[in-house]
């Protein structure tokens, strides 16, 4: 394996020392440290990843040094446009370094959600012209692979790609943690709203943790899932699968239960939704400032004020609420709708959380013969 200090000393020693992007699981010990070694200015975790894309553009229309963008594969879908539009050598021809974490790689077990993107995630960068390598696990010839890819940039002025297998970082610990001082847990505040559900009502959960709480939930309490739509890819988007459900189903409540990055990711859905003003739609943020799913890299998600954003775009009822007592009684007198809901709460989780047992079909298709009810 490489370690993840080799992998950023080889990287400054050619003067590339700014970092944006979002963080990936195969990634996390490299993010990790990037996080405990690079200042605040220099290692910028993006809204996004075609947001990380500006971002390095500017960083090298300013200083002329080549960045680094870091993303799981999944994220390739989000830095098309800029790839396409902003570096591309008949735009601005403007070089950045693509760190890419290659999950569902054909012949490696993985979570569905991954397989289709692991399928592409190279085909993706032939097609918009992007070089690549598959970083080796072996210092030496890393060492060699990231030396021509540098060589190539500074040529060019072109993109490149490092794809990181997984097993490729040696373990490394984030030292530089955000703590907070909540004491409700996630796991928890879901179950707490869950049981005051209606039977009418459905829920789309977002990718990650929650999905994975809200399922194990269910289960403990023997109950099916099929009110539930469990977006276990699709980063970002899952409050306006639920502002589509709710748009056509006006007889039933339709709750989005969404994460801090993940509404971050795509904030602008919130204007959408206070737009359409949906009577029947409840968006709950689950808020811990942080990315639980892949290392619990920090998110800006308690650093800013997620409820006040909530009204200024439209919301009917805005609420926020930090512990068991609050979400109760606030969950008994709900407002007008469309409603927004932040529940601030520790970071973490189980370390024997499981993942859902169904597949996605199995997933869609009860969804569907509940809300045909």
């Amino acid at each position: 394996m490489i370690s993840p200090k080799f992998f950023y000393d080889t990287l400054a020693g050619y003067g590339i020392d700014f970092y944006a992007g979002v963080p990936d699981s195969l990634l996390k010990n490299l993010c990790a440290y990037i996080t405990d070694h690079a200042d605040a200015s220099h290692n910028i975790i993006a809204a996004n990843e075609g947001g990380a894309m500006g971002l390095a553009a500017g960083h090298y229309l300013a200083t002329g040094q080549i960045p680094v963008v870091y993303m799981q594969n999944s994220g390739e879908g989000n830095i098309i446009n800029p790839l396409a539009s902003l570096t591309d050598p008949d735009v601005y021809n403007i070089p950045v370094l693509l760190v890419i974490g290659w999950r569902g790689k054909p012949g490696v077990h993985d979570e569905l959600q991954h397989v289709k993107q692991g399928k592409v995630t190279t085909g993706l960068l032939n097609v918009m012209g992007i070089d690549y390598t598959v970083l080796s696990k072996e210092e030496d010839k890393a060492e060699a692979q990231i030396k021509k890819g540098v060589a190539y940039m500074q040529a060019t002025k072109q993109c490149y790609a490092l794809v990181i297998e997984k097993d490729t970082f040696d373990a490394y610990v984030l030292q530089n943690v955000e703590k907070n001082n909540l004491t409700l847990s996630r796991e928890e505040a879901i179950q707490i709203v869950v049981a005051n559900l209606g039977e009418k009502d459905a829920i789309v959960s977002t990718t990650g943790m929650i999905s994975r709480e809200l399922f194990e939930y269910r289960t403990s309490m023997n109950e099916g899932h099929e009110r539930d739509f469990l977006t276990v890819g699709s980063m970002g988007h899952a409050s306006q699968i639920a502002l589509g459900i709710a748009l056509d189903k006006q007889d039933r409540k339709v709750w989005c239960f969404d994460g801090d990055g993940a509404s971050i990711m795509h904030m602008g859905s919130m204007a959408i939704i206070a737009n359409k003003a949906p009577q029947n739609y409840i968006h709950i943020v689950f808020n811990n400032g942080a990315y639980d799913s892949v290392g619990g890299q920090p998110t800006v998600g308690l650093k800013i004020d997620l409820p006040a954003i909530a009204k200024a775009v439209g919301y009917k009822s805005v609420y926020s609420v930090s512990s068991k007592e609050e979400l109760q009684k606030q969950l008994t007198k709900l407002g007008e709708a469309p409603v927004f809901l932040e529940v601030r709460v520790k970071k973490g989780n189980r370390k024997d959380l499981g993942r859902p047992t169904t597949t996605p079909i199995q997933n869609k298709e009860a969804l569907m013969e509940f809300l045909k009810k």
